[in-house]
């Protein structure tokens, strides 16, 4: 068993008896999606802490997308309680960087590819080197927009 799904099957029970309904459905929905991608493919097993970030980070995404949405559609109390299972999610990932900290792991990686000035060609180069450092901790457009941003205004 590893120790992210101990924390949340844990936290999962405090909330349940702290009556809270958002943070106990957030989580229930987190270890819903846990089991549904251990049990994805050919043979099932057990997600690693690693494999468990990526799920609760795809979960947020979905989140923040649908709060966009609900927005757009002028929807904002289901645009709130999307934000408010985002911020539940949250809680379990890794702190994100800040666009400052993300632009200088670009920028020192565009440096290590000698890739300044080469424009759009060296995105996948920069891109290779750089998300393996940010993985999980910072939204993969954002990445891909200050490699842009760097490899074109160099």
């Amino acid at each position: 068993m590893n120790t992210l799904k101990d924390r949340l099957r844990t936290d999962l029970t405090a909330a349940i008896k702290a009556r809270d309904e958002v943070r106990s459905s957030t989580i229930r929905m987190i270890l819903t999606a846990v089991t549904n991608a251990e049990v994805a493919g050919s043979v099932a097993k057990e997600l690693s802490d690693d494999e468990m970030l990526s799920v609760l980070a795809t979960e947020a995404k979905k989140r923040r997308e649908a709060a966009v949405a609900f927005e757009e559609g002028n929807r904002p109390e289901m645009a709130a309680k999307e934000r408010a299972e985002s911020a539940v999610i949250a809680d379990y990932l890794p702190a994100q960087l800040s666009p400052e900290e993300t632009a200088e792991i670009v920028a020192a990686a565009v440096e290590q590819v000698g890739a300044a000035g080469a424009g759009p060609k060296a995105m996948g180069k920069v891109m290779g080197l750089v998300q393996p450092q940010v993985k999980g901790r910072a939204d993969g457009a954002a990445v891909a927009a200050e490699v842009r941003r760097q490899l074109g205004g160099s």
